[in-house]
């Protein structure tokens, strides 16, 4: 089981913004923040959709005198096709750039529905709905 994932970002508060904007169409929203002065070095949000205390879903600025990490991939449920079309949306009007254009993935599953979008730091974003059994 995953508690939490966390990557640094190049520009913190451009970043979180970026998902903010993007991670309110799936209920996500800060739970909590840390700044340098807590952590010793660098900025925390901590992103979730109320399920948890301090949120699963954690960015930080990139400490002092080095670069954000390496891009990552990052996937998130969508309930519903709406959900993923909306994430798509805030996605391209926030700052991130398409990766993939919501739609089918018949290759996933004869009802999946996902996209993908590439965050200000190139890390890759999926939203994927999958139609319950």
């Amino acid at each position: 089981m995953i508690a939490h994932i966390s990557f640094a970002v190049s520009d913190f508060e451009r970043s979180k913004a970026f998902y903010r904007a993007v991670l309110a169409p799936l209920g996500y929203k800060v739970e909590m923040e840390l700044t340098p002065e807590t952590t010793g070095s660098v900025s925390v949000a901590g992103f979730g959709d109320g399920t948890t205390k301090y949120g699963d879903f954690y960015l930080a600025s990139a400490p002092p005198g080095t670069k954000a990490n390496t891009p990552m991939h990052v996937a998130f449920w969508a309930k519903s096709p709406a959900q993923v079309d909306a994430f798509y949306k805030a996605a391209l009007e926030s700052g991130g750039k398409d990766n993939g254009p919501p739609g089918p993935r018949q290759e996933y599953g004869p009802d999946d529905y996902v996209a993908f979008v590439l965050d200000p730091d190139g890390h890759r974003l999926e939203v994927w709905y999958m139609k319950p059994a």
